[in-house]
């Protein structure tokens, strides 16, 4: 199994493709044993990927918490440095767009291109949905609360739900995850309390990778406004909106390719 040792955890990762390197940061809970599409989407199959597990989750070690935004930001370019990568582009999705900012102004020569989706800036810049607001509800509120946030096209009032174009197969996987428990519940709560402390607005005009804001129109979980305030913020970003909601990547056939062609840009 892939694991190395960076600082205090062990992380498990994998590397698919072959190409310019690329570190894929993933969302709020993110398992790589949850990917389906591991090792053969659009991106390794242009690029170099190494995907992991965050601390706390998926079969990384779980220390003791609380942890901290930094911790995440020092994990990921700890991550280049046990693979002996001297730098990567950079795409961080949800949460990971949030530790991906951390890495890049934490570790700012270990970024090459960074790709920040669905995301958000904290602080003036606006925070994403507090997802910890959705514990304790019952796996039926729960899914009548998040879809709308997914994409605000959702309609949970109808039986069945009345979903977005695209979300039928999304709103499967996430019926069939499995339900955590014991030290994956405790690993995804800490996560989520280190994110309430994310804001990173005042460092933003510091960035000065290229960068690709993307985002979906219909997104109320990393609200629309949140990926113009990116942009506006970071120098020298572009900014994509596409037809979806928070999963746009999966909804829209436009934004993978547009992610891939920010990327080989030279």
């Amino acid at each position: 199994m892939p694991i190395v040792r960076v600082g205090d955890i062990n992380v498990y990762f994998e590397v698919h493709g072959e190409g310019d390197r690329v570190l894929f940061i993933s969302g709020t809970n993110g398992d790589l044993r949850q990917m389906p599409l591991l090792g053969k989407g659009p991106l390794e199959r242009r690029f170099q990927v190494v995907y992991f597990d965050q601390r706390g989750l998926g079969q990384t070690s779980r220390p003791d918490g609380p942890y901290s935004m930094a911790e995440y930001g020092d994990d990921a370019a700890g991550l280049l440095d046990a693979l002996g990568w001297e730098s990567a582009h950079v795409v961080g999705v949800s949460f990971g767009g949030m530790v991906a900012q951390q890495m890049v102004l934490r570790h700012r020569t270990r970024v090459q291109r960074l790709v920040l989706a669905c995301t958000s800036s904290g602080g003036a810049g606006g925070s994403s949905y507090d997802l910890a607001q959705l514990e304790g509800l019952s796996p039926g509120d729960r899914m009548r609360t998040w879809l709308p946030l997914l994409d605000s096209r959702n309609d949970t009032s109808t039986d069945p739900f009345s979903l977005a174009s695209g979300m039928d197969p999304i709103v499967a996987a996430m019926a069939a995850r499995p339900v955590q428990r014991g030290d994956a519940v405790r690993g995804a709560r800490l996560q989520l309390a280190a994110r309430a402390g994310h804001d990173v607005w005042d460092q933003l005009p510091s960035v000065t990778q290229p960068t690709l804001v993307i985002g979906g129109l219909y997104d109320k979980q990393a609200p629309v406004q949140n990926q113009r305030n990116l942009h506006e913020r970071i120098p020298n970003s572009q900014l994509v909106l596409c037809e979806g909601g928070h999963m746009f990547m999966y909804q829209d056939p436009s934004a993978f390719p547009a992610i891939v062609n920010f990327l080989a840009t030279r």
